[in-house]
C-alpha cells in the first residue's frame, strides 16, 4: 500500500510538468518576435499594427485597428507548432515578404484587398506555417522584416474613457465590444466548428465575425471588417448590408483546407452611428452565430 502511495504521488508531480511541456513556450515566441502577445484558451495571438502607414477613404484616415492590423496567432506544442494570420502590406512589400515565408517553408493561403479606393493602395497576405515553435517564429520575423513594418516593442497602450457611440452600438448590436486605440473591436464567434489540418480553429485564429467601428465626425462612425461566412449566408448578408448602405468591398477565402468551406466578406461605410450598427446587426442576424 505504502508502495503503491509513493507511486502514485510520483505520478501526480510529474503529469503537471508534462502538461506544460506540451503546451507553447510563449517567451520563446515572445524573443523571436521581439514583443508580446495575448494569450486566449490554448492560442497565442500576437499583433503588429501598421502604425507606420497613414491609409485613408474617401479623404477619412483610418486608425490602424480598424483595417491596418497584422497579426500572428499560434497554437500547439513547442515541437509541433503552427501560426497562421494576416499581413497588411503596401504593393511593393507583398512578394517579398511571400518569397521569405515561402523559403521557412510557409503556405501562402490567400493575397487580396480588404478595401476600395484606400490611398496607398494596401492587400493582405494571409499565410500558415508549421514546425518548431521558436523557428516558425523566427521565419516569421524574418518575413515581416521585408516590409516596413514597426517591429519594435510597442508602447504600453494608454487607457481611454470610451466615447458616447461606444454604448450606442454596444446597445444597438446587443454585445460588449473592445475599445483601444480609437477603436471599437467586435469577435463575433460562429455556432458550429471550424476545423483545419483536424484541428478546431477559434476565434483567435480569425474565423469570428469581425467588426470594427471608428469615430468619423458628429454623429458618425466608420465600420470596415470581415464577416465570416457559409455559402447559403453570402448572398442574405449581402442585402442586409447593401438595404443599411453599406458597401461590399471584397469576397473571397483566407484558408485552403477549412471545414465547412468559409468566404470573407468585407464590407466599408461612414455615416450616421445608429443607422451603421443597424446596418451591421441586420446582417449578423443572417449569420449563424452563437
Amino acid at each position: 500500500m505504502q508502495l503503491r502511495i509513493v507511486i502514485l504521488s510520483s505520478l501526480l508531480s510529474i503529469f503537471p510538468a508534462l502538461s506544460v511541456a506540451q503546451g507553447l513556450t510563449t517567451s520563446k515566441i515572445d524573443e523571436s518576435l521581439g514583443r508580446s502577445g495575448q494569450k486566449s484558451g490554448d492560442v497565442y495571438r500576437v499583433g503588429f499594427p501598421r502604425t507606420d502607414l497613414h491609409v485613408s477613404v474617401a479623404g477619412a484616415e483610418i486608425k490602424p485597428g480598424l483595417a491596418l492590423g497584422s497579426w500572428a496567432a499560434f497554437s500547439g506544442t513547442d515541437n509541433d507548432a503552427m501560426v497562421m494570420g494576416d499581413l497588411v502590406l503596401l504593393e511593393g512589400e507583398v512578394n517579398p515578404v511571400i518569397k521569405s515565408l515561402r523559403s521557412a517553408g510557409f503556405q501562402i493561403t490567400a493575397v487580396h484587398n480588404h478595401l476600395m479606393d484606400e490611398k496607398p493602395h494596401v492587400l493582405y497576405v494571409h499565410y500558415m506555417g508549421h514546425g518548431n515553435v521558436s523557428e516558425i517564429s523566427k521565419s516569421l520575423r524574418l518575413g515581416l522584416e521585408q516590409s516596413k513594418t514597426p517591429l519594435d516593442k510597442p508602447a504600453p497602450a494608454q487607457p481611454a474613457e470610451p466615447p458616447a457611440f461606444v454604448k450606442t452600438i454596444e446597445d444597438i448590436v446587443g454585445a460588449k465590444g473592445r475599445f483601444a486605440g480609437g477603436v471599437l473591436s467586435f469577435g463575433v464567434p460562429r455556432a458550429a466548428a471550424i476545423t483545419d489540418h483536424n484541428m478546431t480553429l477559434t476565434a483567435a485564429q480569425g474565423v469570428a465575425e469581425a467588426i470594427n467601428f471608428q469615430e468619423s465626425g458628429t454623429g458618425k462612425v466608420s465600420t470596415t471588417g470581415d464577416f465570416v461566412l457559409t455559402a447559403e449566408e453570402v448572398n442574405p448578408v449581402i442585402s442586409a448590408l447593401q438595404e443599411h448602405d453599406i458597401q461590399i468591398t471584397a469576397l473571397h477565402s483566407h484558408m485552403l483546407t477549412e471545414e465547412p468551406r468559409l468566404f470573407f466578406m468585407h464590407f466599408w461605410a461612414v455615416g450616421p452611428t445608429e443607422s451603421v450598427a443597424q446596418g451591421i446587426k441586420a446582417a449578423l442576424t443572417k449569420v449563424h452565430t452563437k
